[in-house]
């Protein structure tokens, strides 16, 4: 069985953020299709808890996560010391690499890992597409996996774009080869403030796992 027929497909919850209440997020991914929602933090228990932190994040991600004040925005050459010194903190977070993020390569995640031996991966397909990366390359690493169109230079493409980079075969491909046993889940979200406007995540998000189950087969 091809891991795009055995990996419930979930969604991450900023793709529901307009809904506002936790269980009207939950309850409108449930009626979508997917297998489970994706948040930072909660109890209930159709959501899954992913505690997931960017290194270039303002504040700290996570309460706690390192007793160290956090660097100002103009010490970028800090920022590599202070990742490290949160992911040592909480050892359990899953590190998200982008292309604005001091982990923005392969180079980068090589490099982060020898410094954080046991460091989680989040490989999220748009992200590295935007980088210029390939996704298929971070699979092997990848303890959750993040779904959406991309292209270098664009985090989120719809899935019909014809500028689109990721093969999302080859992804789930490499992903039945590795023997994946993570969790999948499609994100698309409206973040106007930091470059990322979207009017329609939600349908966005709902076309490709549309696109994905297609496929999925009996």
């Amino acid at each position: 069985m091809s891991a795009a027929r055995r990996i419930p497909i979930g969604v991450v919850d900023i793709v529901y953020a307009a809904w506002g209440d936790a269980r009207a997020r939950s309850e409108a991914a449930a009626a979508d299709g997917f297998a489970h929602l994706d948040c930072m933090v909660g109890d209930d228990p159709a959501e899954l808890a992913l505690p997931v932190g960017c290194p270039t994040s303002f504040p700290k991600p996570m309460p706690g996560w390192c007793a160290t004040p956090a660097p100002s925005r103009d010490a970028a050459a800090d920022m590599w010391d202070r990742a490290v010194r949160w992911w040592r903190a909480a050892p359990g977070a899953l590190l998200e690499p982008w292309a604005g993020a001091v982990v923005c390569s392969i180079e980068t995640w090589r490099a982060f890992a020898a410094a954080v031996p046991g460091t989680r991966l989040l490989v999220d397909t748009g992200h590295v597409a935007d980088w210029g990366g390939d996704p298929l390359e971070l699979l092997a690493w990848a303890d959750h996996v993040q779904l959406r169109q991309g292209c270098p230079g664009h985090t989120q493409l719809h899935v019909d774009d014809a500028r689109g980079v990721v093969d999302f075969a080859a992804v789930f491909a490499r992903l039945d080869a590795l023997g994946y046993e993570g969790r999948v889940s499609i994100e698309y979200f409206d973040l106007p403030d930091q470059g990322w406007a979207l009017a329609n995540p939600r349908g966005w998000a709902v076309d490709l796992w549309q696109r994905i189950s297609a496929h999925k087969g009996p």
